[in-house]
This record gives C-alpha cells, structure tokens and sequence, in this order.
C-alpha cells in the first residue's frame, strides 16, 4: 500500500484520537476567472503573494494585517464596528483594484477582514472538517488536543493553510498587545468563530457545540507555531515503514 502524507494523517487521527475525518480532496476546482474583485471571491481567484514563512497568502489580507499591525495598540480592535458608509466606500475601491487602506482607520480594516474571512464561497475551514475540529478540542488532555488539532491543520488544502497560518499568526501578535488593545486570544477567538468556524445548522449552535469552535480558534491564536507543520510521530510513521 502506498502511504501519502494525508493518509497517515487520517491513520494516526483515526487509531491515536478515534477521530475520523470525512474526505475532501477531491472537490471540483473551479475555474479561474480574472478580475480585482475581493470579496466573495473563491481563494484561487484571488492575486496572491508569496511570503516564505506561509506560502500564497491573499494579497488583501497581506496588506490589511500590516496595516493593522502597526495599529495593534487600537483598543477593541476587531470587538468595535467600523463605519459602514466608510466600509462600503472601501470595498467598492477594493473590487475594483483601487489601492486605499492606507489612508483607512484601523476599525473599517478590521471589519473588511472579518467580512473577507466570512463571505468566502467556501470557508477557510472547510465544513467536512468541522466535526473532526470540535471532537478534537474535546479530547480529555491538552497534549492529545494541541497534537489532533496540529495533525487536522495538515490535511487542509494549501491556499486555506497558508492563509488561516497568516491569519493566526497575525491575530496571535495583536493579542500579545492585549494590555493596550484589551483583545486578548479569547476576545478574538470570539470575534473570528462565526467568520472562520460558522455553524452550518442550528444543531450546531447550542452552548457547548459554540465553545468547542471558540476553543479551536483560541488554541491556534495562541499557539500558530502549530498550524500546518506536521508532527515528529509522521517521521517516525515513514522511518519504520
């Protein structure tokens, strides 16, 4: 039998954690279409840029995260609203290829961010990994959560790893300045559930099924050294196979 990364991944999941991950990689890819649209606009249409650490990341979402990130003392950055005739006037420049956050306010940033995280076609974490997320976060001992959480980051397509690892990178440094913008990793994980881990059906909207979603955003917020990098045990699978 012939192993690949993402079948020892679902082994390990499946044998170590009981947790057992519905398929997929085998979803049609769309077409590309061109255009400056931004939002709203499946992840592969989007203009991306490379940078090492992550990979293709949105250039949007580049540009709006060092933006803010020279702001990241805002207090209740990403928790208060921004302007919404000032937004609307944003996005309109941004669908149609106008460069414009620099001359923005912190707020109206924030929330295009959230507004691009929300209406992807399909979100960063697609929902056939919802289950397997939550029952992860729920697993009885924080070493057996962080490590089926790091494993479930690995089977994400690329353009959705790389960008959610900015994403969380970015978020974790602006909750390090909690003491001047009062966003700790909680208030954040609060703010980006229903952009990043929305409830597909009201079955999944009761109190404890929310907080599972919570916890999963707020794990990785604190701690984005872990999405993506496969752990030691996939090493250890191929050097005794």
């Amino acid at each position: 039998m012939k192993f690949t990364d993402r079948n020892v991944i679902r082994f390990h999941l499946q044998v170590l954690y009981g947790i057992t991950v519905k398929s997929f990689d085998k979803k049609k890819e769309r077409l590309f279409i061109g255009g400056a649209k931004i939002f709203g606009v499946p992840l592969e249409n989007l203009p991306r840029r490379y940078i090492p650490e992550f990979g293709l990341v949105p250039c949007f979402l580049v540009d709006a995260c060092s933006f803010l990130l020279e702001r990241a003392a805002t207090v209740g950055l990403f928790r208060k609203p921004g302007s919404l005739p000032r937004i609307k006037t944003l996005r309109a420049k941004l669908n149609s290829g106008e460069g414009c956050l620099s001359s923005a306010l912190p707020y109206d940033v924030a929330t295009l961010i959230k507004q691009f995280c929300r209406e992807l076609p399909e979100p960063l974490f697609p929902t056939e990994l919802h289950a397997a997320l939550l029952k992860a976060q729920a697993l009885p001992t924080l070493q057996d959560k962080t490590s089926a959480l790091q494993l479930l980051s690995c089977l994400l397509p690329a353009r959705n790893s790389s960008c959610l690892h900015y994403l969380f990178d970015f978020l974790s440094k602006v909750s390090h300045r909690c003491t001047e913008n009062l966003m700790t990793s909680s208030n954040i994980a609060t703010v980006f559930a229903p952009c990043l881990l929305p409830p597909p059906n009201k079955a999944e909207m009761s109190e404890g099924r929310l907080e599972l979603r919570f916890l999963v955003l707020r794990t990785f917020i604190e701690n984005p050294h872990l999405f993506g990098n496969k752990p030691v045990l996939l090493s250890w699978f191929y050097n005794f196979n």
